[in-house]
């Protein structure tokens, strides 16, 4: 038996889409008001799902205090009130687009989540646009 488990979180970022390896034109073409060169932010919405057995001891697939810290230390920190162009390392040669930004959250993360287990990220980047990404 299997049981999914999830935590929400929340952060605010500034990024910009553009690709450096295109002319102004194109990525305004392509990224439209979201290329703007003084950034844009957001107030994103995150959550991360845990899928996993129960442990018969705890009665827990994970304990919900781990992955709060977790989510805490490897996102809300780094990424919080950050512009994710200028201050995640992820993203000096990544554009930081809501997919882009997902895949980053979901790999810090399964670092620190037993391999046995799943998981699943959904950022949402605004109320109505969200993303979700499971290590496919």
């Amino acid at each position: 038996m299997k049981v999914t488990v999830s935590r929400n979180a929340h952060f605010n970022a500034a990024h910009r889409l553009y690709r450096k390896d295109w002319d102004e034109a194109q990525n305004t073409a392509v990224f439209g008001k979201c290329n703007n060169h003084n950034f844009h932010g957001h107030n994103y919405e995150l959550t991360v799902s845990v899928t996993g057995a129960i442990d018969p001891q705890t009665g827990y697939v994970i304990d919900m205090k781990v992955l709060k810290d977790i989510i805490y230390e490897e996102v809300e920190m780094p990424f919080d009130h950050k512009n994710l162009n200028l201050d995640v390392p992820e993203f000096a040669d990544l554009n930081p687009t809501a997919e882009n930004i997902a895949v980053v959250i979901w790999e810090r993360i399964r670092t620190r989540i037993d391999q046995n287990m799943a998981l699943e990220v959904v950022l949402y980047e605004t109320p109505r646009n969200f993303v979700t990404y499971k290590g496919e």
